[in-house]
């Protein structure tokens, strides 16, 4: 059971050890999120934090491509929630959460039903409005149900610093 509970995004920052990553254009971090994809077991639930335009759409499309899926990746604002198949009955979920306007409204379109699934890969943008919803009753992160926080932020027009879980840096080395 998911429940509602109150957190920053600052709680993942505190137990997750994280390494930057400098990306100067678009194909690079397109790329980058190719060379993630592997590296994510199924039933991981990536969160995507940044602001409007770092760039979580471009992340999501080059995982969504390391993953298998040809058909055009779209950003899920309006829709809420895009559904890839993949082979062998697996799923990749991307959601975004920016429209969403609390947890409660997050339940009531299921999103339980996305998160944590063990065939499917979940990609989360915005996250941190729901992220009480990724605690356990003590208030604990599920990080044993493979939470996996990147944070994207501006540098300069052009560059942005992709800061990612150290394990996920060295797996990709």
């Amino acid at each position: 059971m998911i429940h509602p509970m109150a957190m920053t995004t600052s709680h993942f920052t505190q137990i997750t050890e994280c390494d930057n990553v400098l990306s100067a254009d678009v194909g690079f971090t397109t790329d980058l999120g190719e060379r993630i994809a592997p590296n994510l077991a199924w039933g991981t639930v990536v969160l995507l934090f940044g602001e409007l335009g770092t760039g979580k759409t471009v992340l999501s499309r080059g995982i969504a491509r390391g993953l298998g899926v040809s058909e055009p990746v779209t950003s899920p604002s309006f829709t809420v929630v895009q559904e890839y198949p993949l082979p062998e009955n697996h799923w990749l979920y991307h959601l975004d959460m920016y429209r969403i306007g609390d947890e409660e409204d997050a339940l009531s379109f299921g999103i339980d039903d996305y998160l944590y699934c063990h065939n499917a890969v979940t990609l989360i943008e915005w996250p941190e409005r729901i992220e009480g919803l990724l605690l356990d009753t003590q208030g604990q992160s599920l990080v044993e149900h493979q939470t996996v926080p990147i944070y994207i932020e501006h540098m300069t027009e052009n560059t942005r610093r992709i800061s990612m879980p150290r394990h996920l840096v060295l797996r990709m080395s």
